[in-house]
């Protein structure tokens, strides 16, 4: 801003003799420097306002880069609208009061044509959301309606999403993909990438801290868990020839693990993929479960009966002994397994009493 310069002393006479001068062009001056004055002014508040969004981008780390398994998502700024695909990443959203502009439909454990497990319609309708907007997308990604939700970031940390899925997605928008293996993110995981794509990391951290009080909370009652040896396995009562289990790096297991529960090494060493999250097994090969204390899977009550039936699965003596829980279809639990904040504190205190009591059953 241009300032008026001070003037010299002048003499008393030669000032009285041209006081009306000076006053005239002093007015003149102090017009022209109080008009360019304003304009500076109004220049430096709309700096100070332009300097302030770049200090709050600044501080938020924008423009963010994440690292997945398909290279690096760059976001320029913090989203307004986020949508999700597959997997359960609605509900992290959800869980930090979001409410995503469109989801994907849950395609096992809902009882309704809605594509809602209970924990996600629960938390919907807490948000007042009465019209969610969900991808019918249980055969594939429905890249049109996933456009057409016109969104800023689109969520996939729990996904299995192929390179050409991702490729066809970030023409869309960018893409929060998992970070090593597919279905192999663990619900911290979830969390930590999923709000660091909102722009709400610290409110992920402290989501995270508040599920593990939760799940610690929950497990005091429960000291019979910890130390005990588990596998999660599948069996088909159409073909017990083969056996379906999850490996580590799935997240099911790596929340098993959270709670004490150990797997066998006779397990392990028949992996040869370490971030596969499955593995298939021949019923001859059964042996390798004997070092468990539990089992644990899907399948109905009856399923206990045929397995001790069976002359090879019957020798297990997980199974011998019935310290297996299995997971029905009608509980919600069934699409617990893969956990995440919501899904936790709607079915910890089921899953608990449900593996407590097969822990229970082999210590008879």
């Amino acid at each position: 801003m241009n300032r008026i310069g001070k003037r010299p002393f002048l003499p008393l006479i030669v000032f009285a003799l041209i006081f009306v001068f000076i006053v005239g062009c002093s007015s003149q001056e102090e017009a022209a420097s109080t008009e360019e004055a304003g304009s500076d002014s109004a220049s430096n508040e709309e700096n100070t306002e332009e300097s302030t969004e770049a200090s709050t981008d600044e501080s938020a780390g924008y423009p963010l880069t994440i690292e997945h398994a398909f290279g690096e998502t760059v976001i320029e700024e913090k989203p307004e609208r986020v949508a999700t695909v597959q997997w359960g990443n609605q509900d992290v959203a959800l869980a930090l009061g979001v409410e995503p502009v469109g989801f994907s439909a849950a395609n096992f454990g809902v009882q309704d044509d809605s594509g809602l497990l209970p924990w996600t319609k629960e938390k919907l309708d807490e948000l007042g959301v009465e019209d969610p907007n969900v991808f019918q997308d249980t055969d594939g990604l429905d890249f049109e309606a996933i456009s057409d939700s016109n969104p800023d970031v689109i969520l996939a940390a729990y996904s299995g999403i192929t390179q050409e899925d991702y490729d066809l997605l970030t023409e869309i928008a960018p893409v929060v993909a998992y970070p090593e293996a597919a279905w192999a993110t663990s619900w911290r995981e979830q969390v930590t990438m999923n709000a660091r794509g909102m722009g709400m990391e610290e409110e992920g951290q402290q989501l995270i801290e508040e599920t593990e009080t939760l799940v610690e909370e929950k497990l005091a009652e429960y000291p019979q868990i910890d130390g005990k040896k588990m596998v999660w396995t599948n069996f088909s009562g159409d073909d017990l020839s083969q056996l379906h289990i999850y490996t580590p790096a799935d997240s099911r297991v790596k929340f098993l693990n959270e709670m004490g529960l150990t797997f066998p090494e006779s397990v392990t060493d028949l992996i040869e993929d370490p971030e596969s999250y499955s593995l298939n097994l021949s019923s001859e090969n059964a042996q390798a479960l004997s070092d468990a204390d539990i089992l644990i899977g899907y399948g109905e009550s009856e399923m206990l009966e045929t397995l001790q039936n069976d002359p090879l699965l019957g020798e297990i003596p997980a199974i011998r002994r019935g310290s297996v829980a299995f997971i029905e279809s009608d509980s919600p639990i069934v699409a617990a397994g893969t956990p995440n904040p919501l899904s936790i504190s709607y079915t910890i205190d089921e899953y608990l009493e449900l593996i407590g009591e097969a822990v229970d059953k082999a210590a008879e």
